[in-house]
């Protein structure tokens, strides 16, 4: 066993182990490291932890010192050094005309060396440039070529999921991705759909591969020969997260149905020529096929209560009052029926009609009666001829009488009251028409 801590020098980079020379060094904490490039400053992710010699690449380098608060300004110098060299750099690349893009600027702990990261689809001729820069910054000047990936790896950013980049966040190195794995995951071939923001494949493909293959193996391919609990028919479609099939049945093939992978029996995996000497087996074995749901284990249900002798004293108990009771309601029930028996005969009494109430007897009276404008005008009331009304039934509009004509009375005393008050009105007024006095006007 070797005692190591691991160190990061980027974030998102790969991680390296180093010796810590005995001292205690806890996470998050800056270190000098001597490496192959020279002292350089770290910051360390994994605390001291023993590990198997297999897992260590030797030589083990060693740790300088834990960093102290002069190394932390050096640092912070060399981050202000490094934005200036980057505006001085894309400027003298602007001038040489060379055909790159610049990455990334990154000074040593030493200050005695700069790396230049760039982009290009080619190769480029950059010697020129190297000159130029090394008259300006008078310190070892190394310009490094790097992919796409990388270049994403070092700027950062958000993917299509909404989350930081893989590479910059948690992946050591870039493992291989082909085309292969979009197909095997039923995924749209489309390479706006599966490429990163690098322009290539997605590195995310990689991580569930493993699971797919494995579920290929024990799924059925596309165009098999399956066994179903509903009959015989063919695979027409595979869901390999679901692990379920559409299965297209022989007797009813336009409406394929789904089953789980525990429900069919392959005959004949893959596209090829059904079994000449197959028989489908009869409808009782294949519903043996279907899936049952396991009872869920864990789920509480509600015990039955035990019967003791006490409860069934109480039973016993609660029984014999009900029926006990039962008397006593009926006898409260009997005199409120027979009340309301009385109460409804009286009302029949009452009304006058065969079982009908008093209020619907009471229109009907109101129909027999005659209406008070069919009672003829000679009851009660002395007609005198020539006035031009005869025998003719009395409107239900009220007459209008003239002025000078006297109220109707019945009896002798009447008639000479009207007769004297007529000679009275004769001497007063007489009319123009000869002196016959103006008929009254005939009511329709």
């Amino acid at each position: 066993m070797t005692e190591i801590i691991g160190v990061r020098f980027k974030s998102g980079g790969k991680q390296y182990y180093f010796d810590p020379q005995g001292v205690q060094v806890e996470p998050g904490q800056g270190v000098i490291i001597e490496t192959a490039r020279g002292v350089e400053y770290g910051e360390c992710v994994q605390g001291n932890t023993m590990v198997p010699d297999e897992s260590v690449v030797p030589p083990l380098r060693p740790m300088i010192r834990v960093a102290t608060a002069e190394d932390e300004k050096i640092v912070a110098k060399n981050r202000e050094k490094e934005a200036k060299a980057f505006r001085i750099c894309q400027e003298k690349i602007a001038q040489h005309g060379l055909e790159m893009k610049l990455v990334e600027v990154e000074y040593n702990f030493e200050g005695n060396k700069i790396l230049f990261f760039f982009t290009a689809e080619g190769r480029v001729d950059f010697r020129a440039l190297v000159k130029d820069l090394a008259g300006v910054f008078h310190t070892r000047i190394e310009l490094r070529q790097i992919g796409v990936r990388d270049e994403a790896k070092m700027l950062g950013g958000l993917g299509i999921c909404g989350r930081p980049f893989c590479c910059s966040g948690f992946l050591d190195e870039f493992q291989p991705v082909s085309i292969k794995m979009a197909k095997t995951q039923n995924l749209s071939l489309n390479p706006t759909k599966i490429s990163g923001t690098c322009g290539r494949l997605m590195c995310c493909l990689k991580y569930e591969q493993e699971a797919y293959e494995d579920a290929v193996k024990r799924m059925p391919k596309q165009e098999s020969f399956v066994e179903t609990p509903d009959g015989v028919g063919t695979v027409c479609q595979v869901n390999l997260l679901k692990e379920q099939v559409k299965v297209r049945l022989d007797d009813s093939p336009e409406t394929p149905k789904c089953y789980r992978n525990c429900e069919i029996c392959v005959v004949r995996n893959g596209k090829g020529k059904r079994p000449e000497d197959y028989v489908a087996p009869p409808p009782e074995e294949l519903a043996k096929l279907r899936y049952v749901a396991p009872r869920e284990e864990g789920v509480w249900e509600r015990p039955a209560p035990e019967r003791t002798a006490l409860t069934e004293a109480l039973e016993r108990v609660f029984q014999a009052a009900e029926e006990s009771a039962q008397p006593t309601r009926e006898k409260k029930m009997a005199p409120t029926e027979r009340g309301s028996r009385s109460r409804g005969g009286s009302r029949r009494h009452r009304s006058g009609g065969e079982g009908k109430p008093a209020q619907e007897a009471a229109p009907e009276k109101k129909k027999e009666q005659a209406p008070r404008g069919d009672k003829p005008q000679g009851e009660g009331r002395s007609n005198r001829p020539g006035k031009g009304r005869g025998d003719k039934p009395q409107q239900t509009a009220p007459q209008q009488q003239p002025q000078n004509q006297p109220p109707k009375e019945g009896g002798e005393g009447g008639e000479k009251k009207a007769s004297g008050s007529r000679n009275r009105n004769r001497r007063r007024r007489r009319p123009s028409g000869g002196g016959q006095q103006p008929k009254p006007p005939a009511v329709e």
